[in-house]
């Protein structure tokens, strides 16, 4: 499959060849990818929310008017759910949203992933990631060569301190690394801007 590829200064090199891109047919691998996209999206719940029921809130026990005889409607307690400062019925309470995902199913996804990502030509190389010096307006120039539009992710093995520094404050740019980039990253950013070695090590990760 073929991939525009970039030089360091981000001017376009014409398109590079990679062997070894995963393919599929139809639906194939979709419900994985849906699967572990739902997962990795779970896993990331707090799960802390919690409301307070009838007996945690504070709040006299004590009956607040007698049964009969005030043309009151009858109370037993100022801490019932119908009453403001009152508890909360059915409210939410603290649990763990995780859910377990084997590793051939997340092999699956990532492929998948990669395929639809590389189809929509969301996918792009460039030759390294390297500033002269630590300043975002180096690396802007960059990214005005390339032009991307929207939100870009940055795949590298190893992205140097200089450049880290130089692309950090940059608000729709992010960065991770190749070794543990997911299916999910693939599914967020429709830009990804990767090294040529990134990326020949992501597809070693799903082709073992």
């Amino acid at each position: 499959m073929k991939y525009k590829f970039y030089k360091k200064d981000g001017s376009q090199a014409g398109e590079k060849e990679i062997a070894n891109v995963p393919t599929f047919e139809g639906r194939d691998g979709f419900d994985a990818l849906r699967q572990v996209v739902l997962a990795y999206q779970a896993n990331a719940r707090q799960g802390s929310a919690c409301a307070k029921s009838k007996d945690e809130v504070r709040g006299s026990g004590k009956k607040p008017w007698r049964q009969k005889g005030t043309g009151n409607a009858r109370h037993g307690s100022r801490r019932s759910p119908i009453w403001v400062g009152g508890g909360v019925v059915h409210g939410p309470r603290p649990r763990d949203y995780t859910q377990k995902i084997n590793v051939k199913v997340k092999k699956v996804a990532l492929k998948r992933a990669i395929f639809e990502r590389s189809s929509d030509h969301g996918i792009s190389l460039i030759e390294a990631f390297e500033v002269a010096e630590p300043k975002t307006k180096l690396f802007n120039a960059v990214l005005d060569n390339i032009k991307p539009e929207g939100t870009v992710l940055l795949v590298d093995t190893d992205f140097t301190e200089k450049f880290a520094l130089s692309a950090r404050n940059i608000p729709h740019v992010f960065m991770v690394d190749a070794r543990s980039i997911n299916a999910l990253d693939f599914g967020n950013y429709k830009k990804i801007i990767m090294t040529e070695e990134a990326f020949n090590l992501i597809l070693a990760r799903v082709n073992n």
